[in-house]
């Protein structure tokens, strides 16, 4: 069965890459209110996810 945070984690990164792709604003180094939120929803589940497979 496949992992539920893993899934997310991956769906948050695959959320910001769309935006980052359709967004005038955003930059590699600079996002918008909603990018930013984007993006800190996936490093947020990034490093939880992470954080569970060093701990097995």
């Amino acid at each position: 069965m496949p992992d539920d945070l893993f899934q997310r984690y991956q769906a948050a990164h695959r959320a910001h890459q769309a935006h980052i792709s359709a967004c005038t604003v955003c930059t590699d180094t600079a996002y918008c209110r909603d990018g930013a939120l984007l993006w800190e929803s996936f490093v947020r589940l990034q490093d939880a996810y992470l954080q569970r497979k060093r701990r097995r």
